[in-house]
């Protein structure tokens, strides 16, 4: 008795809406016509016109609000509200009321109700969850569109035991006998989503024609919505995503940042990327820059970085805000900045890059004591592969404590601790003329260097001897490995001609003035920023140390040369590699 009174007093203490809720899971029959409401009592507290309706419909009320209620509270006052719901003596009434009148529910309160209880945290292997699976499977022809649309969300987050198993098989064999007679956009795509990831390809196929034949239908709405359905699905029609991509490209204005951004991860999702779009909505953010906030620009700009692709007039507009308030930045948003401007090699046109360095580094010193080590690494790491090599933070990096920290890292960060600690040593050595006093990382932290024997490049090394053999006094090695980190795919040493009155020397040549040092990178597409030729971070930055180095770096794409054949692909590679008009920087650059 006293347990029970304490859970009593407890649910008393609970909000106020939470009261009347639990106090309405009582026995149905106390369930009377609203003209019949019972008089407010101080036993209960008010309770709304909804209550006061037939047993079933009343339940699935009660769990609905109840569910709804939890929703807008924080996570840890959600978890005590149902901690406090599960053990109030109610509660299991309510559950066991549920069972006995499910057989008798609507299609919309027997799909409300399981999604709700569902929701509160009631367990997927209990009797009342069960029994709602089994309910649902005996009546799946009676569910309209709107209660499949529910049943079928709640399911994508369920094990896959033996009855959502076969629910959801029931689910699909529906959309099959539904397919031919819908008529309407959003019907459809309301059946692609119950269709699932785990539908069966014949029935993506058959869907995906259906949306084909309905496309003359599309506006912009359905058009957003169709690719978060395909990316639901987890299908990749690219006539659709065409399609549909057309559609936003020519609306872009006064579309919200939520729908946007969630078109954009959409795409990701599902490996597909349209040009004229992404330049469209880097043009249109760009023009309205001062309209977003920081956080959605940032998010532009990751979710861009994921799809390889440089909105260049997004990273100028917003460049020139972090110049203007370095302050303005977290923590957390520093990093997500520097990250995506080195990845994608971007840094502001006409003469603004010291200053964008400088106020990024500004903003970084600002936090240096707000930084875990491995924060504070990862932004050095991403200045450095900008070719800036920031002097107060990387001190502040060699100190004894922040390197004790770096040196007792965990197994799985190892590694790629150890790649950016080689980097930025690295960089150290070649791009920091402009320190005020010499920095160097500790050997040990730096660990094994690249493969002695790095992987050679069998399907371009034929052509590339035969290029090299028509050349005079060309020497080819494959697979060199520069500074402990650069790994030359092919580096080719050529004699240069010899000037009047100069002494022969003997073949090979040493690699001095006397010869010139062309090192051929072999580049994925990964390597470039999407539809262009501007070299992302890692490449950029290989470039430009075997630059440094005395080499002339030649970007090869393989994909270029995938269609030639062999003597074509020799052609090919003769005249972009020994061409007379070769500079000393074979840098890409951006079409």
């Amino acid at each position: 008795m006293e347990e029970t009174e304490g859970l009593r007093r407890r649910a008393a203490a609970a909000e106020p809406r939470l009261q009347w809720l639990l106090w309405a899971t009582r026995c149905p029959s106390r369930c009377r016509p609203e003209k019949e409401a019972p008089e407010e009592t101080d036993e209960a507290p008010p309770v709304p016109r909804w209550c006061y309706a037939y047993p079933s419909s009343r339940i699935s009320n009660c769990l609905r609000r109840m569910w709804e209620t939890t929703k807008k509270m924080s996570e840890d006052q959600r978890r005590h509200e149902l901690q406090l719901m599960s053990q109030h003596p109610q509660f299991q009434g309510l559950l066991q009321n549920t069972m006995k009148c499910a057989g008798n529910m609507h299609s919309d309160d027997l799909a409300y109700s399981f999604l709700a209880t569902v929701k509160l945290g009631v367990s997927q292997r209990s009797h009342v969850v069960q029994t709602l699976l089994r309910v649902c499977q005996e009546n799946i022809n009676k569910f309209d569109d709107r209660s499949l649309s529910i049943l079928a969300s709640c399911l994508q987050h369920m094990e896959n035991v033996t009855n959502v198993i076969a629910l959801k098989e029931g689910l699909r064999l529906s959309v099959y006998n539904r397919l031919p007679s819908i008529s309407n956009v959003y019907v459809l795509q309301t059946m692609m989503r119950l269709a699932g990831k785990d539908a069966p390809l014949d029935l993506k196929r058959k869907l995906e024609r259906k949306a084909l034949s309905m496309k003359d239908h599309f506006n912009l709405p359905n058009s957003q919505r169709m690719i978060s359905t395909m990316a639901s699905m987890g299908f990749r029609s690219k006539p659709l995503l065409d399609i549909c991509s057309e559609k936003i490209a020519e609306n872009l204005h006064g579309i919200a940042f939520t729908s946007l951004f969630g078109v954009l991860k959409s795409y990701r999702e599902l490996y597909y990327r349209h040009l004229a779009l992404f330049q469209g909505i880097s043009s249109y953010v760009a023009s309205t820059v001062d309209t977003w906030s920081n956080k959605q620009l940032i998010l532009f700009l990751h979710v861009f970085e994921d799809l390889a692709f440089r909105p260049a007039a997004i990273m100028e507009a917003f460049a020139e805000r972090v110049m203007e308030h370095p302050d303005a930045l977290t923590p957390q948003d520093l990093l997500s900045v520097l990250k995506s401007y080195s990845s994608l090699n971007h840094a502001p046109r006409h003469g603004r890059q010291k200053r964008f360095f400088d106020s990024l580094s500004h903003a970084l010193e600002s936090y240096l004591y707000r930084m875990s080590v491995q924060e504070l690494l990862k932004a050095v790491y991403y200045l450095c592969v900008m070719g800036h090599v920031p002097s107060t933070p990387l001190e502040h990096l060699v100190q004894k404590r922040w390197l004790d920290q770096l040196a007792t890292t965990s197994a799985a960060s190892l590694r790629s601790q150890e790649a950016r600690l080689r980097m930025v040593d690295l960089c150290l050595r070649l791009d920091s003329a402009a320190l005020p006093r010499p920095l160097t990382l500790p050997p040990s932290l730096l660990g094994d260097p690249a493969p002695a024997d790095p992987p050679l490049n069998p399907h371009l090394s034929p052509c590339l001897r035969e290029a090299a053999g028509g050349e005079a006094r060309a020497a080819l090695r494959e697979a060199v490995l520069v500074e402990n980190v650069h790994v030359i795919d092919f580096l080719i040493t050529k004699a240069l001609p010899a000037t009047e009155g100069s002494i022969q020397s003997e073949w090979p040549p040493a690699p001095a003035e006397s010869s010139q040092r062309i090192a051929v990178i072999c580049a994925a597409p990964s390597d470039l920023c999407y539809g262009t030729s501007h070299p992302r971070g890692n490449l950029a930055v290989k470039i430009r140390h075997l630059g440094i180095l005395g080499y002339t770096p030649v970007v090869i794409m393989e994909s270029e040369l995938v269609s030639l054949s062999e003597a074509e692909k020799a052609a090919l590679l003769r005249v972009q590699i020994f061409s007379e008009h070769h500079g000393s920087d074979a840098r890409p650059t951006e079409k």
